[in-house]
């Protein structure tokens, strides 16, 4: 390996991981997929790459598409909904320049609405989107990295917004307007009281729960603003018989969110899309997988013994 190699890829990690997660929806799975692509690198004859940023572009999508490939086998069998792995600040910090233009820029691009409504596209035509509406890629640079006609991929982008432009967060808000809803939700949930959660909610609020099999989580969108309400007052209810519950404003993937805590544990995380006066989607996360990097960033944050998410407390 030589000192050449190393910076010219450590110039472009940030891009490429950038890319990785989008695909994947998975940032441990985006690292895991940069690190093939820094082997792949090193091995290569560098004499014969022009464009180094083109090439470390493509190798990445062509692994990403692969591996997006397997994913979506294993999540037609996958139980219940399934959301992307919750990005982290330092997380959003690799994959941005350090500015604050480029965070906000990549805070609604990463929005787990937008990367969960990706999630309904064919791999290459997800590819497709992302290349050209992310990284600002014309046709002859998709074709060259999906290995199909530019023809092929006009066609590929026009079918991937078409599905995606139905299912798209409809508004934009400040992030102050954010932050607000959230508190009061907050609050609401103190009281577990249907009628006090029910003023928060968009008439058709709907809400995502994604468990994994691997702990109680519902098993299809639950629709409507009465059903919600009282649901999350029964979820309330329910964990104050193992403890009195705790929440802690947060960052996932850009946005002000909310981590749900029994004690030391983090027992999920909860996610808002809002038309600034309502809460119109709830993305909550309950897979211990997924809240793995966050329950070990929790654990530094109190300078506590890592535990995983779902395990019992130590004695």
């Amino acid at each position: 390996m030589s000192d050449s190699a190393l910076e010219v890829f450590e110039t472009h990690r940030a891009h490429l991981l950038n890319i990785a997660y989008r695909m994947l929806g998975e940032i441990s799975g985006a690292e895991d997929l940069v690190q093939e692509a820094w082997l792949r690198w090193n091995r290569a004859d560098h004499g014969d790459i022009r464009d180094p940023r083109a090439w470390l572009s493509a190798v990445t999508m062509r692994l990403a598409l692969d591996s997006l490939r397997s994913a979506r086998a294993r999540r037609e069998t996958y139980v219940g909904p399934w959301l992307p792995e919750p990005l982290l600040p330092d997380d959003m910090r690799a994959l941005a320049a350090d500015t604050p233009a480029a965070h906000a820029e990549l805070a609604s691009d990463l929005s787990l609405a937008l990367l969960h409504v990706l999630e309904r596209l064919a791999p290459e035509e997800r590819a497709a989107l992302i290349l050209h509406d992310a990284f600002d890629c014309d046709y002859a640079q998709i074709a060259q990295m999906l290995g199909k006609s530019e023809v092929a991929c006009r066609k590929l982008l026009s079918r991937a917004r078409e599905r995606v432009k139905a299912g798209r967060p409809r508004f934009q808000v400040s992030r102050e307007q954010h932050q607000h809803i959230i508190a009061r939700f907050a609050q609401a949930m103190v009281t577990s009281d249907p009628a006090d959660l029910t003023s928060l909610f968009a008439d058709d609020v709907i809400f995502y729960s994604d468990g994994g099999g691997r702990v109680s989580a519902a098993l299809n969108p639950v629709f409507g603003a009465d059903r919600v309400s009282r649901l999350i007052a029964g979820l309330v209810r329910k964990q104050d018989r193992f403890g009195t519950p705790g929440t802690m404003v947060a960052e996932i993937n850009g946005r002000p969110s909310l981590i749900l805590l029994a004690g030391e544990e983090i027992v999920s995380t909860m996610s808002f899309e809002t038309d600034g006066a309502r809460i119109t989607t709830i993305y909550v996360m309950r897979n211990p997988d997924k809240l793995t990097r966050l329950a070990r960033a929790f654990a530094r944050s109190l300078n506590l013994a890592p535990r995983a998410p779902g395990s019992a407390p130590s004695a």
